[in-house]
Order: structure tokens, then sequence, then C-alpha cells
């Protein structure tokens, strides 16, 4: 393993750090205190093109992998934005890898770009009533039946 310090990667840092310090601490404050989300730093990050960093560029992103969002993701953290800032952007930039990697051509050409471009903005929920956010505790469950296409049940099978 090479552990030599890549310029890339600290250009990445500074970059990252210049966003984040347009975001004191009482902006990350007020947006928790308030339950917002911080549109204008997920602004911020996709006017810059970071929100795509590791989108491929045939998609309008920035061709990176893995240790560069990470990078770019400790380095929001470290500012004082804190898991808040992080889970702005993080299902952004890993979240549509399945997109990538198992959608159609099509649904990633129609999506991809404008989730690089910060044009789109991508959630999940994982939580249910008895749950929350304990994965290992949902029973929640597809099951795909012929003739029937998917259904999503709780506990039991639908009719």
């Amino acid at each position: 393993m090479d552990f030599t310090a890549n310029p890339d990667h600290q250009a990445i840092r500074q970059a990252i750090r210049r966003i984040c310090a347009d975001f004191p601490d009482e902006y990350w404050s007020d947006k928790d205190q308030a339950h917002e989300f911080p549109w204008d730093f997920y602004q911020a990050l996709a006017e810059g093109g970071w929100v795509g960093i590791a989108t491929p560029t045939a998609f309008g992103g920035g061709g990176q992998g893995i240790t560069e969002a990470s990078i770019m993701l400790e380095e929001i953290a470290a500012s004082g934005a804190a898991m808040n800032g992080c889970s702005a952007a993080h299902l952004s930039i890993f979240g549509m890898e399945p997109v990538r990697r198992y959608g159609s051509a099509e649904l990633a050409a129609e999506v991809l770009p404008r989730v690089a471009s910060g044009d789109l903005h991508v959630a999940f929920g994982v939580t249910e009533p008895d749950a929350g956010t304990d994965t290992t505790k949902i029973r929640t469950r597809a099951v795909r039946r012929r003739r029937q296409g998917l259904w999503l049940h709780p506990r039991r099978a639908q009719p």
C-alpha cells in the first residue's frame, strides 16, 4: 500500500475546506434546531461539481473513486458540519452506484447526470414503526410473484 501524499487528494481537501468556510457552526446549529435540510450548503457543493465526484464522467460527474469521495466527506465532517453536512450529500454520492451498476442504460442516462449536477436530490427511507433505523429489525420485504408483480408486505403475504 502506498501512503505517499497525493496532490489531488490535497486539492480536494482544500477545495472542500473553502466551501465549508462559508458555513460556520451557527449555520449548522440553526439547521439542526429547525430540523431543516441544508439546501444552501448542498447547492454550494453542487455548483462546485462535488455532488457528482464519484459519478462517471460519461454521466457528467467527476469520475473519481471512493477514496476521493471519502476525503470530501471527511473534510465536510471536520468543518463542524459533522454528520448533518455529510448526510446532505452522501446518498447522492454513494447511493447511485446501484443505478449505475444494475439500472438500465436509459435509467442511468436519465438520473445520473441530474444527480451529479445537483438538479435531482435523492433520498431513501429506512424505518418501520417497530424498527426505527435498526435495519436488522425491519420485517417488510419484497416478493416477486408470477403474474402478480411485486408486492411489499410487512408480516404476511398479500392475497
